[in-house]
């Protein structure tokens, strides 16, 4: 079975995070599927909403580092840009579903969608910096304008979990709900979406979005250089060896 799965029924296309042996961590194939589908539900006259969820258990628990390590982003074309600009660029309306931990892009890519819907098990996290990297996903720049900066410094700088009701306040999420619940409300919404007219939703949310769009697509292109180089440094390699290896990172050499 897909570790993406993609489903259309009543305008709205559904992409399930489906790797929860593995927690719904992210490999390069599966970013690329998720680039892929998002591009297909653009040009799709089929589709009007497009629903991003995991489990009610689980929505990601980031990068699997494993593959992460194998395959490491190199240049603006690896999967993970192209879903980072496929997902900030979608013009039809995306709703999330998130439930359990969303680590690292688990929650970045929740900054791009229009509707987020979360279990009261939920737990954001973004722990760049206990990796030895940097944000991405235009974070550096939308975490800020969401929650002000302080906030955005302590979730950013010290990358400790933050939870439901905490983001609900921040408005990084529209409801809280209980975990059997979300996906299923996420559906209910994405279906009122559906029936109303798809250009005015379009349009709507083009005039939204389009006086920071420049700004956040040259944010993802920071980030994604910076990203690139601090991959490469000790920090990174102590980080990631320290992961690998289940132990605690020593960063005071580095």
């Amino acid at each position: 079975m897909s570790d993406i799965l993609s489903h259309t029924d009543h305008g709205v296309t559904t992409l399930t995070i489906n790797r929860l042996a593995r927690k719904n961590s992210l490999t390069s194939a599966m970013y690329a599927a998720l680039a892929d589908a998002l591009e297909a539900a653009k040009a799709s006259d089929e589709t009007r909403v497009v629903v991003i969820q995991g489990d009610e258990s689980i929505f990601s628990a980031g990068n699997d580092i494993a593959d992460f390590l194998n395959q490491p982003p190199a240049g603006e074309d690896a999967p993970v840009f192209r879903f980072l600009r496929g997902i900030a660029t979608f013009p039809k309306p995306l709703v999330a579903a998130v439930c359990g931990p969303a680590v690292g892009i688990g929650t970045t890519l929740l900054f791009h969608c229009d509707l987020v819907y979360a279990g009261d098990n939920a737990a954001f996290s973004m722990p760049f910096v206990n990796l030895g990297l940097c944000a991405e996903g235009a974070s550096s720049l939308l975490a800020p304008q969401m929650f002000g900066y302080h906030r955005a410094a302590e979730a950013l700088l010290l990358g400790e979990p933050f939870y439901a009701e905490a983001a609900l306040e921040v408005g990084l999420v529209n409801k809280v709900l209980p975990p059997s619940e979300a996906n299923g409300y996420a559906q209910t919404v994405a279906r009122k979406l559906a029936a109303k007219p798809l250009s005015s939703l379009v349009e709507t949310k083009r005039l939204m979005k389009q006086g920071q769009q420049a700004q956040v697509v040259q944010a993802m292109q920071q980030e994604g250089a910076v990203f690139g180089r601090m991959l490469r440094e000790p920090a990174a390699r102590e980080a990631f060896s320290a992961f690998m290896e289940k132990r605690a990172p020593d960063f005071s050499k580095v």
